[in-house]
C-alpha cells in the first residue's frame, strides 16, 4: 500500500496540521518523510511539505510558527495594513526565504530531485498558468525537478495581498509566480492524485490519501464592507473556498481512497493573525489528539 499526504493553504494556521504531524511522528516512531510515498502541499502546506522531504521534526515545524513568526509577518500592524494598500501586499517573501535557509542547513540548497520522498507544490504564475512543482520522472514533463526545494515552497506561499510575488528562473526564464492556491489547489489534493495516477506509477487501488486541513470559519454570509472588507472576502475565496471542491473531486474520481480531516475554528482566524498562535496551538494539540495514524494509514 502506498500513501499520500496533502496539506492546505492557511498561513499561520499551519499550525494545525503540523501539530497533528508531531503526533504521527509519535505514534509511528519515524518521520514524516518515511511514512509517505508522495506529500503534496500548497502555501503554508508547501512549506510543510518542503520540511518534511527535508527530514525536519514536526515538533520543529510547529516551533517555527511559534517562534518565528514575527521574523516573517512583519512590518507589525497597523504598518501592515498600510503598506498593503500603498503596495499592495503587507510582507516580503524574501522573509520566508530567510528563515527557511536558516532552518533547513544543507538541505536548502537541494533541488526537488534531491528530496527522498515525491513532492507536489503548487504555484501560479503572474500570467495565469498553474505550475506544479515535481521530481522529474519518466512518465512527467521533467521540466521541474532542477528547481530549488525552497524557491518552488517560497513561491508556493506567496499569497496575494498578504506577500510579494516571488520571481524564480523556470526553464531559463525570469518567471514570477505567487501562491498556488489561487483558483484551484488551497487544497492540493486532486492534482497530487492526478500527479500520482497518471503521470507517476501509483494506481488507486494500492493508494491511501490523507488530506489535512488548516482549521476552518463558516462564512456568516453577510456583505463585506468597505476596500479591506472585501479584499479579505475576495483572498479567502480564491483560497479557501476550493477545499471542499477538490476533496469532492477526489471522491467522485477515485473513491474510496481519501481520509479528510479539517477542523472547525471557535472564530474567524486570518492567515496573518499572529496574535492567535496561542489558539492554534490548543486547537492543534486537541486535533493531534484526535489522530489515530496507525488506523488512518492501516
Amino acid at each position: 500500500m502506498r500513501r499520500i499526504l496533502t496539506i492546505d493553504g492557511g498561513g499561520i494556521r499551519g499550525i494545525i496540521p503540523a501539530s497533528t504531524l508531531i503526533a504521527l511522528e509519535s505514534q509511528l516512531g519515524k518521520p514524516v518523510r518515511e511514512c509517505f510515498d508522495f506529500i503534496g502541499g500548497t502555501s503554508t502546506g508547501a512549506l510543510i511539505a518542503a520540511a518534511a522531504a527535508a527530514g525536519i521534526p514536526a515538533t520543529r515545524m510547529v516551533d517555527i510558527y511559534t517562534q518565528r513568526a514575527s521574523e516573517i509577518f512583519t512590518p507589525p500592524q497597523p504598518l501592515a495594513d498600510a503598506r498593503r494598500l500603498v503596495e499592495g501586499y503587507m510582507y516580503d517573501s524574501a522573509n520566508i526565504q530567510k528563515v527557511l535557509v536558516s532552518e533547513f542547513g544543507a538541505t536548502a540548497n537541494w533541488v526537488l530531485n534531491d528530496s527522498p520522498v515525491r513532492l507536489l507544490i503548487t504555484a501560479k504564475g503572474i500570467d495565469t498558468h498553474p505550475w506544479y512543482f515535481v521530481r522529474d520522472n519518466p512518465r512527467n514533463a521533467g521540466t521541474t525537478g532542477t528547481l530549488g526545494l525552497l524557491n518552488c515552497a517560497v513561491a508556493s506561499a506567496a499569497a496575494p495581498t498578504y506577500f510579494s510575488p516571488w520571481t524564480m528562473a523556470i526553464q531559463g526564464k525570469e518567471t514570477v509566480l505567487v501562491d498556488g492556491g489561487v483558483g484551484v489547489t488551497g487544497n492540493p489534493v486532486y492534482q497530487a492524485c492526478v500527479e500520482a495516477f497518471y503521470y507517476d506509477d501509483f494506481t488507486p487501488q494500492d493508494t491511501r490519501v490523507v488530506s489535512l486541513g488548516t482549521g476552518y470559519f463558516p462564512s456568516p454570509g453577510t456583505v463585506p464592507k468597505g476596500l479591506l472588507g472585501w479584499l479579505e472576502w475576495t483572498v479567502d475565496a480564491l483560497l479557501d473556498a476550493p477545499e471542499e471542491q477538490q476533496t469532492e473531486l477526489v471522491n467522485r474520481h477515485f473513491p474510496g481512497i481519501l481520509q479528510r480531516f479539517d477542523w472547525k475554528l471557535p472564530r474567524s482566524i486570518d492567515m496573518a493573525d499572529t496574535s492567535a498562535i496561542g489558539l492554534l496551538v490548543q486547537i492543534g494539540q486537541q486535533a493531534a489528539a484526535g489522530m489515530d495514524w496507525k488506523t488512518i494509514l492501516g
